[in-house]
């Protein structure tokens, strides 16, 4: 697609409108006008006229042309992305289920409305302003309900970690994560361990300098068993030396893959004090795990399931993908059905995201079963229906770029088993400090919504060629936690 800009500044806002409706079609951004091109285009403008300004909205196909005008007092995004949204509406006979909205996290807009117009008021908004479906509406205002203890508990000092473990036994087809195969990253591993140490020792010190209170703590990944028994029983044992863990509340590691877990590493989780565990089958069909380059069965998921049970974990999360290739409807109702009678605590669903360095996308060139957006959108109805009968609660939701069906992931918990450290990352009400390669620090200013994001290196080898300027970074957080602390004297 050809997105033509002239008059503004809102490119953001109308290049992710128009991914909402075309997300398999590179959108090229032009600032100026031109003559309306062959194949797919589209139009913003915004020019001075008597009363005030034209605002124009132009979408063609090749074949028919939208158009759309008013006149405003003065140039503001929200009119212009309204006219591009309803265009491209018209033009596709498509009505997105999130409506105008492009952004991560739906949820946190849906709070900070609320916030300031009171319940009733603040969802009608929700729904007209940005057009979100009845649907989407109601479960996003269903997570919020959910994520109000968690977010009330939360204290001006209180923050979560978040430890990385970028390597994986295989690469998924589906994956763009910056985890590595460990037959490729071997080498990597140890001294990427023990820089992680190091970084966690500083991370520490500032946080006992600042009078900080963790509140979380999460390994993720990657996937963290990759790791050994004796590091896995390492990690854990200098995370609960480093700092104080008489607040911390949870304490999660994803074992992800059914395949990299033993009885060994369970119990060397267990005695070190880790509370909640993954076990992500994705799907229960064979022969969707093998399309998607997945080396373990569903009964290899099962096994697992018992495995943490007999060692004595309750809490544990299960994750399952909407939209695979070789799934379908039934095959996900079977999945989801499967993955209940294995007793989780915590089920998420995710909608498949096709991002553009996956094998999917960059070798096998398959996002057929990907654009079957209405099939997509059934199996995401029927996992809220069905969890819903099965007592638990949506407590998380965010979304992604070229998702199946333009959908959304959303964690869902049975009755005190709920996840605070998701709540606290997807909807960016707390400080997550973050260690390892690809790990994000998101420093939330407890006296304002002002967030600043401290970014380690994405890949394990930069990680530990420029360790000490991950270092570096992260005294960061000390001017941070200053400068707040200083706006509020």
């Amino acid at each position: 697609m050809r997105l033509q800009l002239y008059g503004h500044s809102c490119r953001y806002e109308c290049e992710n409108l128009c991914r909402v409706f075309f997300p398999y079609s590179p959108v090229e951004v032009v600032n100026g006008l031109e003559e309306a091109p062959a194949g797919l285009w589209a139009q913003a403008l915004a020019e001075p006229s008597p009363g005030g300004f034209r605002l124009a909205a132009r979408v063609g196909d090749g074949e028919r042309v939208v158009s759309l005008e008013r006149t405003v007092p003065m140039v503001e995004e929200y009119p212009l992305t309204r006219m591009l949204y309803e265009a491209l509406v018209r033009i596709t006979g498509t009505r997105p289920a999130w409506g105008m909205l492009t952004g991560v996290h739906p949820v946190k807009l849906l709070r900070q409305t609320v916030k300031r117009l009171g319940s009733q008021a603040g969802m009608e908004e929700y729904r007209e302003k940005w057009q979100v479906s009845p649907r989407k509406a109601e479960l996003a205002g269903r997570v919020l309900d959910a994520q109000r203890e968690a977010a009330e508990a939360l204290g001006p000092d209180d923050f979560s970690l978040y430890v990385g473990i970028p390597f994986c036994p295989t690469r998924c087809a589906y994956c763009s994560f910056i985890s590595q195969d460990i037959a490729q990253a071997q080498k990597l591993m140890d001294p990427y361990f023990q820089l992680l140490l190091a970084e966690l020792e500083r991370v520490a010190g500032i946080a006992a300098a600042l009078g900080l209170r963790l509140v979380s703590v999460y390994i993720g990944g990657g996937t963290p068993t990759t790791l050994t028994a004796e590091q896995l029983r390492l990690l854990c044992g200098e995370i609960s030396r480093l700092f104080d863990m008489s607040h911390c509340t949870e304490f999660t590691v994803e074992a992800g893959r059914p395949d990299t877990i033993t009885r060994e590493k369970l119990e060397a989780l267990k005695a070190a004090g880790v509370g909640r565990i993954s076990i992500n089958p994705q799907t229960l069909s064979d022969q969707v795990l093998e399309a998607i380059g997945r080396r373990h069965s569903a009964a290899d998921v099962e096994a697992a399931f018992a495995l943490a049970h007999q060692v004595g974990f309750q809490n544990i999360n299960a994750d399952l993908i909407v939209g695979l290739p070789g799934d379908g409807l039934a095959g996900f109702q079977n999945s989801l059905q499967g993955v209940l009678d294995l007793g989780p605590a915590n089920v998420t669903v995710h909608s498949l995201a096709l991002k553009r360095s996956s094998r999917l996308v960059v070798e096998d060139g398959d996002i057929s079963s990907h654009k079957k957006a209405e099939e997509a959108a059934a199996m995401v109805e029927h996992s809220i229906r069905r969890l819903t009968e099965a007592g638990f609660l949506p407590y998380y939701l965010y979304r992604q770029t070229r998702m199946a069906g333009n959908l959304e992931n959303t964690g869902w918990a049975l009755p005190g088993s709920v996840c605070r450290y998701n709540i606290y990352t997807m909807d960016e009400s707390g400080t997550v400090i973050a260690c390892g390669a690809g790990g994000v620090s998101k420093i939330k200013d407890p006296y304002s919504g002002d967030l600043q994001r401290i970014f380690n290196f994405k890949y394990p080898y930069e990680y530990i060629s420029r360790h000490q300027e991950v270092l570096e970074r992260k005294d960061g957080v000390i001017g941070l936690y200053e400068q707040f602390r200083q706006r509020l004297h």
